[in-house]
């Protein structure tokens, strides 16, 4: 736990000006301390269950390319299958002087990515950068819109067709395709923002991670971030339950708290005190239901503020002690 959870407040105001929204949404850090989890709905485990044995029957059939060495790394572009033959990109690296040690399958934030970055890219580290179908660059699909207000609106009318099932799916036949070429080998995971979200969704049934790191997770504590308008992709969210109140139902199967519960590996988590985007409740939810979890906490997510070079380099020498990078 960092200096930030000893109780001092940043000065938001002065950060943000006196016309920016309160995106502490009236919480300070003991109420965020207090915040508990959805309770999972019936047939939460069941469903999330048969969705991971579907993932692990797909023939990922992966194509690498090499792009060149990074140091101590090869770099590979790759393509691979998904669940509903979903084509899936991303990145890999493995190292060039030997076996992995190690592997990570990093996420990205909604918005995708256009390229591997190094936060992983350790001696003895093979890892994998898939993109969520979808989302830019590499997963692209012409029916499925690229903006995250729009793209996680997607099947949201059933449990059996919401986008966010399959965006988990990407991450289990992701771990596939990285074992299978560094070996069997311990796995973690990385993931921010909707990474965070979908891989607490993903953990907690796929029992080849060893220990993950979430940052700012989305898609916690949908009672309090249904009530909460905010910049990300949940105002389309907040929006569409409002309109359609069924879509509730839905959103309780993909709540990343009540999956958080159940996580059995240890998750070091960075929640921020203010964030417009991923409301900090929501955050808090996620790390306080996780059983064997580590907070880290920040003063801002997915916002520039004084010290925040700082803080994300020291977030990140954390994950990488976590995790054994």
């Amino acid at each position: 736990m960092n200096t930030l959870t000893s109780g001092s407040r940043p000065p938001f105001e002065q950060w943000f000006g006196p016309q920016a929204p309160d995106a502490t949404y009236g919480y300070d850090l003991p109420d965020l301390l207090a915040v508990e989890p959805c309770p999972e709905p019936s047939g939460f485990a069941a469903h999330w269950r048969a969705r991971y044995r579907r993932a692990l029957q797909v023939d990922t059939a992966a194509v690498t390319t090499p792009m060149g060495r990074d140091g101590e790394h090869e770099l590979f572009t790759v393509q691979f299958t998904s669940t509903d033959q979903r084509q899936i990109g991303g990145w890999l690296a493995l190292p060039a002087d030997g076996p992995a040690r190690r592997a990570v399958v990093q996420s990205h934030g909604y918005g995708g990515r256009d390229g591997p970055d190094d936060l992983a890219l350790t001696p003895g580290t093979a890892v994998l950068w898939p993109v969520a179908r979808g989302q830019p660059s590499a997963s692209l699909a012409p029916d499925l819109p690229t903006s995250p207000h729009e793209h996680v609106l997607v099947g949201i009318e059933s449990i059996d067709t919401y986008i966010l099932g399959g965006c988990v799916e990407d991450l289990w036949c992701a771990a596939t395709v990285l074992l299978e070429v560094a070996g069997s080998v311990p796995l973690g995971f990385i993931g921010g923002s909707f990474g965070g979200g979908v891989g607490a969704l993903a953990l907690p049934w796929d029992e080849r991670f060893r220990s993950a790191a979430l940052r700012v997770p989305s898609f916690g504590q949908h009672d309090l971030r249904l009530q909460m308008p905010c910049t990300g992709s949940g105002e389309s969210v907040r929006t569409r339950v409002a309109a359609a109140p069924e879509t509730r139902e839905v959103l309780r199967y993909f709540d990343a708290s009540s999956a958080a519960a159940r996580i059995t590996i240890p998750v070091l988590t960075a929640c921020a005190l203010w964030d417009p985007a991923v409301p900090p409740p929501g955050q808090f939810a996620v790390h306080n239901a996780i059983p064997d979890g580590t907070l880290h906490v920040m003063s801002a997510g997915h916002a520039q503020y004084p010290g925040d070079a700082a803080e994300l380099a020291d977030w990140n020498q954390r994950l990488r002690q976590f995790l054994g990078l």
